[in-house]
């Protein structure tokens, strides 16, 4: 039987974990950092000993907060934590402790452009937990090995409303908050070492229709690609299953990359399973005005905002502009550099031409690059001045300054004698040379055969040694073949 999948409606909500970049843990002093040789990261606090409390950290707050002021939540004024009790070996305490019934942000939304019809994403809160640690079952063949070092990091959870209907959306969805995670520098998204995971609640229904189908939660997806591609596998699975009549479990699964299949872990866990009640050792907190006008006043100026600016008053197209916005850094040392110079098309040519190729070469990032916004600037100005072409500028001299970046492009130029020549008698010289070379071609020309300029030009171009100036060439090039 062929089955028609179109039929059915895809709804899908994201939960993300999103580890804070603190130096410290959530409750106590231990370090926060990815790495470190296992339980090294840890106290009597992380390690739930009896008699040891909490204290909350103060940065953790704040970076919620500025999440959530970035994605348009309502702000929760009076906070406080609770526990949700359940054990896993990678939970030395037995409970971990989280916010529940106040989440610190409520509501909200994210702004993503898939499809047709960019829309906002709905987003039902966002609230401060604490992580738990790993379990390693690779390192004794009959043990399972515990790592508690990741143990009380500080995550903010990031809970969508079931808005998103394809996996694409969900795609863009994670990309775009990912974006401002960084933009922020609440979290460094990196998924690879676990700093962002993702949750994924997959249900479907038939089109028209209101009432959510069961849901199925495919648990910590560690890239993008795998939530969009575990997505598109359950949403499949599901609909086989209906079209066969066989029902729906309410699960949480999890998802094989290599066969890019997922697979049952449990039944799902209901609320009331986790007991929750409020921590007794941690007292409720709360937000202040002058707390949260501090924190809105460190909020950078997001790509949505620097896009609209870019577009609008430096009339760059709408693609440079985005993707010179995919990165917090390249945004950064773009507006340093449209500080000090008006040319802001050649300024967004360069970053995204040979600057991304360097970056991409050299398999590094924009914060690697050497050459600091004041020296580029002196080279795109050396360009629009014709003192040098842009291949010149490109090829020999910008390479010179990555291994050189305290020296000046117009000293480089100089020295590797770069310069070109703007002298009309000089040029002139090379523009009687190269015809003189090819009479034939001139008086192709003359019948007709405009399109041999190229060769004239490409003829004093090699005469010069590429010091001619280009427009100049071009002028007497011209006048000279009128008569």
């Amino acid at each position: 039987m062929e089955i028609n999948y179109d039929k059915y409606e895809i709804v899908v909500g994201l939960e993300v974990h999103a580890q804070l970049l603190t130096e410290t843990k959530l409750f106590c002093g231990d370090l926060a950092s990815y790495g470190g040789e296992p339980n090294t990261h840890v106290s009597p606090i992380t390690l739930g000993h009896p008699g040891t409390l909490p204290r909350l950290n103060r940065k953790a707050v704040e970076y919620a907060i500025k999440m959530g002021l970035a994605c348009h939540c309502e702000i929760e004024r009076h906070n406080y934590f609770a526990r949700k009790n359940y054990f896993y070996p990678d939970l030395p305490k037995g409970y971990q402790i989280t916010q529940h019934t106040t989440p610190i942000c409520k509501g909200g939304y994210l702004h993503i452009r898939s499809g047709v019809h960019p829309r906002d994403i709905r987003l039902n809160r966002i609230h401060l937990e604490e992580d738990a640690g790993k379990s390693l079952h690779d390192i004794d063949p009959e043990f399972t090995s515990i790592d508690y070092n990741r143990a009380g990091v500080p995550l903010i959870e990031i809970v969508t409303e079931p808005d998103l209907h394809s996996s694409e959306e969900a795609y863009a969805f994670l990309t775009e908050l990912r974006k401002i995670l960084r933009y922020t520098r609440v979290c460094d998204g990196n998924m690879e070492e676990g700093s962002m995971r993702c949750d994924a609640n997959v249900s479907v229904r038939l089109v028209g229709e209101k009432a959510l189908g069961t849901k199925v939660e495919v648990k910590n997806l560690n890239s993008i690609r795998h939530v969009k591609r575990a997505i598109e596998y359950e949403t499949k699975r599901m609909i086989e299953l209906i079209e066969n009549g066989e029902p729906i479990m309410q699960q949480t699964r999890s998802f094989d990359a290599a066969s890019g299949t997922t697979f049952a872990l449990r039944s799902k866990e209901e609320a009331n399973d986790y007991r929750y009640f409020a921590d007794p050792d941690l007292v409720p907190f709360d937000i202040t005005d002058a707390f949260l006008q501090q924190v809105r006043n460190s909020i950078p100026p997001l790509p949505e905002e620097l896009v609209a600016r870019y577009t609008g008053e430096l009339q760059l197209p709408e693609y440079d502009a985005r993707v010179l916005c995919d990165e917090r850094e390249t945004s950064d040392y773009f507006g340093e550099l449209t500080a000090i110079t008006t040319h802001y098309k050649a300024a967004a040519n360069w970053l995204l031409g040979p600057v991304r190729s360097w970056i991409n070469d050299q398999d590094r990032s924009m914060k690697d690059f050497p050459v600091s916004p004041a020296m580029l600037s002196r080279l795109i100005q050396m360009v629009e001045e014709v003192r040098v072409s842009f291949s010149v500028a490109s090829t020999r001299i910008l390479p010179l300054l990555i291994n050189q970046p305290g020296k000046e492009p117009m000293d480089i130029a100089s020295e590797l004698n770069l310069l070109q020549n703007s002298d009309e008698g000089a040029v002139m010289a090379w523009v009687e040379e190269a015809l003189a070379k090819m009479p034939e071609k001139v008086l192709e020309y003359k019948k007709g055969k405009k399109g041999l300029i190229g060769l004239f030009v490409g003829e004093v171009k090699r005469l010069s040694g590429g010091k001619a100036d280009p427009k100049l060439t071009n002028q007497l090039l011209l006048d000279k073949l009128k008569n």
